[in-house]
């Protein structure tokens, strides 16, 4: 039996994996908690909160361990 198949759509674009459309290519993904999951965010102010990245330099700073940087 084949395991099902999600589509899970993701920012970080410097990932080896990231997709057309922000799709994720993936075979397998390990997700952890993010560390921001406890951040309780009233209003949003755009880049004035700081600490949104659509880069990342390593899985610990995702909640993605699945993350592989590209490679140039």
């Amino acid at each position: 039996m084949k395991d099902p198949r999600t589509y899970v759509k993701c920012s970080v674009s410097n990932c080896s994996y990231w997709g057309e459309e922000n799709v994720c290519k993936a075979e397998q993904i390990l997700i952890e908690i993010d560390k921001h999951a406890s951040a309780k965010y009233s209003e949003e102010y755009g880049s004035e909160l700081g600490e949104h990245k659509d880069r990342a330099e390593s899985s610990s700073a995702t909640c993605c361990l699945t993350f592989k940087p590209k490679t140039s």
